[in-house]
Formats: structure tokens, C-alpha cells, sequence
């Protein structure tokens, strides 16, 4: 059983007469599960581990200013793509008191956070998993300049996933590159469930450029919250084996990804996606998150697939976009399928080109 590590540290926190003004900022990707993360208990604790690959091209690029506070608490504005965002605003700053404890100084300073994603918030892109990261790896960042702490990357990088973990599960994922575990899982020592794990120096050389060519099918936002649709598996009838599947698949899908073997790869991640949205129908209330052009992507894939050999698969979040994964040598094969049968099953938006990537890039 991995151990909750011990972050409340009383000294954290600035003198008096020594509170700073400055500016940071930091960039995070979001990530795309492979193995879904779907149920969770108390304290953003997972009921199942899960595994993903952390994208590079879509990701929250954020700027913190901050200054002395007088109030005692965080103060905070919040804009989002230019434009002031109270609901954001709001979920920050109750983020950032929640945080108190282990990161004092924020009840010093007052925080002027600007961001903006290179895709569209709340269709299902994770964007909670890159908004989170990034304010993470941001608190992170402070610690380490001005307190002399987390100086070694691996202390910084797991201190950052523990605080993004309790902001939103799958943040805790994308504070790393490649391909990362969230969950304690067996055979895999150094996984926990109380922040995420990279697993990249034993994977097959085919994964580490996969594509992540993300199908937009509707990009508004999605119909059902994360929140709500994890608390909907605590009454689900089908959870318990659920989540004795997951564990499952991701033994084996992490042996096949060592293994460079596709054809299991394809198989489970194919069965997870679909398996995630049989929980949301299988609920009470249910819930139908695809839509009509989803199925015509998919039924697609699945005969362009049999008709190429090509190892095309998809996975889905939670909403109705499908995730295109393939290998990077096959690009222009996939493309070119793309732009045949594809494109007008899109919305306007049409679709985001994204590979495996390499994790938090500081900007400032």
C-alpha cells in the first residue's frame, strides 16, 4: 500500500515585511487516457489506476502575476482567453485556500492569473487536466525560488502531480511527458494513487511518437461534468467489475506497449473507450454522451482498418470527440483518410493534429 506523502509544512511563508511582487508562468499539456480513470473515493483517490499518454500540442498556457494581499486568503482574478471569468476565478481561488496548509504563502498574495488553451475548453479534452497541471507546476515553481526546496526534479514533478491530483485526477498525469500511470498498480513499483508515475523506459520505441489526431465532432461544452460523472459510479450496478477490468487491461496494455504490440493496443483501448461510455448509459440518471457522427467516425475506422492493416485505432473522453491513435509513420496514410471520409463528419472547428509529448514547459 503506497503512503500519502506528508506536504503541510508550516514555513512556507513569507515575512511580514518580505512578500514579493513578480510574474511566472508555465505551460501544461493536456493527456488522453488510455486505460480511463472512471469512480473515484474521498480526496481525489482513484477506484482504478489509469494510463495515458500526455499530448504536446494541446495544452493551458498560463501567466501568474502576483503582489501582497491584506486580506489573509488568496485574492485572485482569473482571465481566460482576454476576458475575466468569475466561475474560473471562483474555482481557484477556493483551489488555491484548499492548498493553504501546504503552500501558507498564498494566503499572503494576491494573484492576477491569465490563461488560454489551444483548444476548446470543456469538449472533452481534458482541459481540467491541463488548467490544473499548470497551476501546479506554478505554486510549485514559487516554493522552489523562494524557499530553496523541490530543487530535485523528481521532488518537484511528484509534489506537483500530488497538488494537481487534487484539483482534477487526471492532472496528475500531465505533469510528466510520454506515458504516465496514475493508481497504484500491481507489478509496477513507484505507482501510487496519490500522483501520477511515468513509465517510459520500457516502452516500445512505436510508441513514443504516437498521433493523437483529435476528430471534433461537437465542440461545445460537454453535457455532464467529470465531477458528476465520476459520483455516478458510486450507484452504478456494473462498477465493482468495472473497475476489476481496469486493472486488468492496464497489466496488459502496459505489456503490449512494452511489447510494441498494436494489435492489443488497439484492442483494449478500443474496449476502454467504449466501455467508459457503457458506464454513462448504465447509470442513474443515464446519460448518452456520442453523437450521431461519432458512430460514422467510428464504424469508419473500423473498415479502414480492415481494409489497410493499418494499426488506426480511437479512444473517447467523456463527450462525443474521437481521439484517431496511430503510429507516426503511417501520418500521411491517415491524413489523407481523414480529409477522404472524415472531415464532414466534423464541426466547423474540423480537427486538432497532436502527438505524444514531452510534459510542462516553463514560459516565464
Amino acid at each position: 500500500m503506497n503512503v500519502e506523502p506528508h506536504y503541510q509544512n508550516i514555513d512556507l511563508k513569507f515575512a511580514d515585511t518580505e512578500i514579493p511582487s513578480g510574474k511566472t508562468g508555465w505551460r501544461s499539456p493536456s493527456n488522453i487516457a488510455l486505460v480511463k480513470y472512471w469512480g473515484k473515493k474521498p480526496v481525489q483517490i482513484p477506484q482504478n489506476p489509469s494510463i495515458s499518454f500526455t499530448l504536446s500540442n494541446s495544452y493551458s498556457e498560463t501567466e501568474v502575476s502576483y503582489s501582497p494581499a491584506s486580506s489573509g486568503k488568496p485574492e485572485m482574478e482569473f482571465y481566460f482567453d482576454g476576458q475575466r471569468n468569475p466561475a474560473f476565478e471562483e474555482k481557484t481561488a477556493k483551489f488555491f485556500q484548499s492548498l493553504s496548509a501546504i503552500f501558507p504563502f498564498v494566503n499572503q498574495l494576491r494573484f492576477v492569473i491569465r490563461s488560454k488553451n489551444t483548444f476548446p475548453h470543456s469538449a472533452g479534452i481534458a482541459s481540467s487536466a491541463s488548467g490544473m497541471s499548470v497551476l501546479a507546476m506554478v505554486l510549485c515553481d514559487m516554493e522552489r525560488q523562494f524557499f530553496g526546496t523541490l530543487q530535485n526534479d523528481e521532488d518537484f514533478r511528484r509534489k506537483a502531480s500530488y497538488m494537481a491530483r487534487l484539483g482534477s485526477g487526471s492532472a496528475s498525469r500531465s505533469v510528466y511527458g510520454g506515458v504516465v500511470i496514475w493508481g497504484e498498480t500491481k507489478n509496477e513499483p513507484g505507482t501510487s494513487d496519490f500522483y501520477g508515475f511515468p513509465v517510459n523506459d520500457r516502452i516500445h520505441e512505436i510508441f513514443s511518437d504516437y498521433q493523437d489526431t483529435i476528430l471534433l465532432v461537437d465542440a461545445g461544452e460537454k453535457k455532464v461534468s467529470s465531477r458528476v460523472g465520476h459520483g455516478l459510479m458510486n450507484s452504478n450496478p456494473y462498477a465493482g467489475e468495472r473497475f476489476k477490468q481496469a486493472h486488468e487491461n492496464l497489466s496488459e496494455l502496459l505489456q503490449a506497449m512494452r511489447d510494441g504490440d498494436t494489435t492489443t493496443f488497439i484492442r483494449i483501448t478500443e474496449s476502454e473507450a467504449l466501455t467508459l461510455h457503457a458506464m454513462m448509459m448504465t447509470s442513474q440518471p443515464y446519460f448518452l454522451l456520442m453523437k450521431p457522427n461519432t458512430l460514422q467516425i467510428i464504424q469508419r475506422i473500423f473498415a479502414f482498418r480492415e481494409k489497410t492493416g493499418l494499426p488506426v485505432s480511437f479512444t473517447l473522453d467523456a463527450g462525443p470527440n474521437v481521439h484517431m491513435l496511430y503510429p507516426a509513420a503511417i501520418k500521411v496514410e491517415v491524413k489523407q483518410f481523414i480529409e477522404d471520409e472524415l472531415v464532414s463528419f466534423l464541426s466547423p472547428l474540423g480537427f486538432i493534429d497532436d502527438e505524444v509529448g514531452k510534459g510542462p514547459e516553463k514560459i516565464l
